[in-house]
């Protein structure tokens, strides 16, 4: 295993088994886990600068990490590197409620972050389903999105500085945290996304804006999918947009009922879950949504009443993870593509299931076209894997020709490595591999994600 400095020795994982649990991520596991790897716990900023200073001088590769929770394989240890992972910078320095902005550490929960914004009065919009468990660090890394994008974006919508550490242990500041500032190019937005392959993020100082309304539900059931897309169009081209818009399809709903009754309808061809929460008319605007949701076809629209309402129209939704677990494994796909060809996509991936002999549940974001297929295969079979991997290469291909992209919010990681190029190309890859080396010369900050190879 990489040695370290004597003054990071205290922070090094020594355990066998707790150093073997640092070296995956939520991911399903692609590969035998390396033995040749360090995992160091960093506690302040001076342990990410002294690994990296040591990670340059030996030309040791460094793998950042959060909670783990990527689902794209972005925090997986790889032979002779060094895990550091940074959960335990997680201390809230300041939230502002005049100038609107809160600075954090990386290893702060999202939903800690939500909980000190609210003391103040204040919101702060990225939601990950992880939201009680992922690390502001990591939604940084991945530019996370969530439930609520349609209206309040994804995280680099909300970012306004950062304080990241490079290889060789140099520090830098990006952004600013005034309202405006257009001094320099914007490095912030650079690194926000680039799943710790340019540096590791120490301090990150985010967008807060006035709380929001609880939000309240409304659900609507659809005999097909273009009136359930009719639908979605019809929601996001209202004056106020929903907080949340989010389409789950005939075998989803199927998977969730078999897991326990929901209450879903397991004849239908498609559920919409739609929210408000705009100060002072969720009401309103729940009333108008149901109409316009009717009007595009809806056979049946439940609207809730009050906040247990709300969670009970929401229940299905949240367990829809566990129930895709249930059915065996799983590769959790992560397109996106434009809303108004949500239609085309679900009916493109139900074909593909058919045509791989893998099953294949669609659900997602409808509000903004990202959707998140969830291919089953069975865990005793080598060949049905070997069919729910064409079928993810099917997905991917389908989302590209239908004007969409391979990763809407997940990342690259290691997963989607062999299909970047298909996306971007050969020359804006080879130039994206040569900024990479600006900020990582010897491409030591996590090999393997996101580009197949260190640059040159």
């Amino acid at each position: 295993m990489p040695e370290l400095p004597e003054r990071l020795a205290p922070r090094e994982v020594t355990d066998p088994d707790v150093r073997r649990s640092y070296a995956l991520d939520a991911t399903v596991a692609l590969a035998p886990l390396p033995d040749d790897f360090t995992v160091v716990r960093a506690r302040d900023v001076d342990d990410v600068v002294a690994v990296l200073e040591h990670a340059q001088a030996t030309g040791t590769p460094v793998v950042p990490q959060g909670a783990r929770t990527s689902r794209a394989g972005g925090a997986t240890a790889s032979d002779g590197c060094i895990v550091l992972n940074v959960e335990g910078l997680d201390a809230i320095h300041e939230v502002n409620p005049l100038e609107g902005y809160a600075v954090v550490g990386p290893g702060v929960v999202n939903a800690a972050l939500k909980q000190a914004a609210s003391r103040e009065g204040l919101f702060y919009g990225p939601d990950p389903a992880s939201w009680e468990t992922c690390t502001i660090g990591g939604n940084v890394a991945t530019n996370a999105g969530g439930l609520c994008c349609v209206k309040y974006g994804v995280t680099a919508d909300w970012v306004k500085a950062l304080q990241v550490v490079l290889p060789g242990g140099e520090m830098m500041r990006t952004g600013h945290r005034t309202v405006k500032g257009v001094a320099g190019y914007d490095l912030t937005g650079l690194f926000v996304g680039s799943e710790g392959t340019l540096g590791v993020v120490t301090e990150v100082v985010v967008r807060l804006a006035p709380a929001p309304d609880p939000a309240l539900t409304a659900l609507a059931v659809f005999d097909s999918l273009d009136a359930a897309v009719a639908g979605i169009v019809a929601l996001r081209l209202d004056p106020h947009r929903p907080c949340l818009l989010e389409i789950i399809d005939r075998t989803s709903v199927r998977a969730i009922q078999a897991f326990g009754d929901f209450g879903f309808p397991d004849d239908c061809a498609a559920v919409l879950l739609v929210q408000s929460d705009r100060p002072g008319h969720v009401a309103d605007d729940l009333a108008r949504y149901a109409a316009l949701l009717e009007s595009a076809g809806a056979t049946d629209v439940a609207v809730a009443a009050d906040a247990q309402e709300s969670e009970a129209l929401l229940a299905g939704r949240r367990v829809m993870s566990t129930a895709f677990e249930s059915m065996g494994g799983r590769l959790a796909e992560d397109v996106c593509v434009p809303v108004g060809r949500l239609a085309e996509f679900v009916r493109g991936i139900e074909a593909i299931g058919e045509r791989r002999g893998v099953v294949v549940p669609v659900s997602g974001h409808g509000g903004d076209g990202n959707l998140h297929p969830s291919i089953v295969y069975a865990l005793d079979d080598p060949d049905s894997l070997a069919r729910a991997w064409q079928a993810f290469d099917d997905v991917i291909r389908l989302g590209l020709s239908l004007g969409g992209t391979i990763t809407g919010e997940h990342g690259v990681g290691s997963v989607k490595v062999p299909w970047l190029g298909l996306e971007l190309g050969a020359a804006e890859l080879a130039r994206q591999q040569r900024l990479k080396a600006v900020f990582d010369p010897l491409g030591i900050m996590n090999p393997g994600k996101v580009f197949a190879a260190p640059p040159e």
